[in-house]
């Protein structure tokens, strides 16, 4: 019999941990998952608050989170520094609509114990835990805004961008540490991660808050392009300037601002808004081309005038059936919100809706989800017949709407 060498037994010894751990492991992570629920955050812009709500059915509330718990503290910071506090007056005064923003965008941890949110007035990013209410880290961004983020598809980091800085910032989701940075054009805005997690796309749209709306005027708005970096390195991988898609389509005189945009599931199209335009576009993305346009209908009781239009938008928020088959779209100056057939581009019944600012998709895949800006409330449609089921009541001007997770037991901080 040979001899039983000690590194035998230590290879003997690791088998048998991996043998007894794995089914503890399987078991840790199916327990954690069953600890979880699935929710909506809605952003109250104007309120400082989060609500959450049912991710389907009938969107019961199930919280409220104070996303502003250090209020007193931010204005001091900007009361006592004369620069801060002209761009936080500015903020309030243009794209505030006459008030302060103080919740853009949010997403939860992977754990369901943390909410990450930007606020856009005091110029940072926060986590907020949920059980307490209490912030676990602050990410001030650069410049003197924080605008729309994206997460990553396995949830470890957050992209934000800061839009007076022309910057995205990625950040680790669990520490608020930065993990990368890079350069945009003029006002980063929407971002979005790529489904494998390589590629971020930003899109920047410019200077949307002065009054040269006119198409004659439209290179006064900046440089507004989308910039795709790889995820890991954050090194600038591809840039595209719709104004030359657009002009090769035909559409000199549309801006080339892209605003809200949701890829197709197997990422081969991009629709996408452009201010002030009612309608949005199809870009085959191996082609590098704008390939289809859908003008959709105006409200004859909406402005013709532009410099009405909140922040240069026209209609701002799309979003994508799981199937891919359907398309739905916040028409925000026109008051409705429609479900689009991808294949036709036809669009289903205009159903009423006050001033929606975003469009995204229930937990179980039936219902596009509107925010109603305009009416403090949420609207959901049903993908399939494009009639409204029904509306909840939300905060004070709600706009982004993100999928996320709580604890199971989760009704609100234990501090509120």
């Amino acid at each position: 019999m040979p001899a039983f060498r000690p590194r035998h037994l230590c290879s003997v010894a690791a088998a048998l941990v991996l043998t007894l751990t794995a089914p503890a492991t399987a078991a840790t992570a199916a327990t954690d998952a069953a600890s979880l629920r699935e929710v909506l955050f809605v952003g109250n812009n104007w309120d400082g608050t989060a609500d959450v709500i049912k991710s389907s059915g009938d969107f019961a509330k199930v919280g409220r989170i104070n996303v502003i718990p250090d209020k007193d503290a931010r204005m001091a910071e900007i009361n006592a520094d004369p620069i801060k506090w002209i761009y936080f007056m500015a903020i309030r005064n243009s794209v505030g609509e006459g008030h302060d923003q103080f919740v853009d965008d949010m997403y939860s941890t992977p754990d369901g114990r943390s909410v990450v949110v930007s606020r856009p007035s005091f110029a940072d990013v926060v986590s907020i835990e949920l059980a307490t209410g209490k912030i676990n880290w602050r990410f001030p961004v650069a410049g003197y805004r924080a605008d729309h983020m994206a997460v990553s598809p396995d949830g470890t980091r957050v992209a934000v961008s800061a839009s007076t800085a022309n910057t995205v910032h990625v950040l680790d989701i669990d520490t608020g540490k930065q993990l990368g940075s890079f350069a945009t054009g003029d006002k980063p805005h929407e971002n979005i991660f790529t489904k494998d997690g390589k590629y971020i796309w930003n899109m920047a749209i410019g200077d949307v808050n002065t009054a040269l709306d006119d198409p004659i005027w439209d290179w006064t708005k900046g440089d507004r392009h989308i910039t795709v970096v790889d995820a890991t390195t954050y090194k600038q991988v591809r840039v595209i300037d719709m104004r030359d898609r657009l002009d090769a389509f035909g559409l000199k005189n549309f801006s080339d601002a892209v605003r809200p945009a949701v890829f197709s599931p197997d990422e081969s199209k991009l629709y996408f808004q452009i201010s002030f335009f009612n309608g949005f576009l199809e870009y085959d993305v191996a082609t590098d081309k704008i390939t289809r346009m859908k003008t959709l209908p105006k409200n004859p009781a909406t402005s013709e005038d532009r410099t009405t239009w909140v922040n240069d938008s026209r209609h701002h928020g799309i979003s994508m059936n799981p199937a891919g088959t359907k398309l739905c779209v916040a028409g925000t100056m026109d008051d409705y919100a429609t479900v689009v057939d991808r294949a036709t581009l036809q669009e289903g019944p205009l159903v009423t809706a006050s001033k929606p600012y975003w469009a995204t998709v229930s937990g179980d895949g039936k219902d596009c989800i509107v925010s109603e800006s305009g009416a403090d409330q949420l609207t959901a449609i049903d993908f399939a017949t494009g009639q409204k089921v029904t509306s909840v009541a939300v905060g004070d001007h709600p706009q982004r709407v993100r999928l996320g997770h709580v604890q199971s037991d989760w009704t609100g901080p234990s501090s509120s």
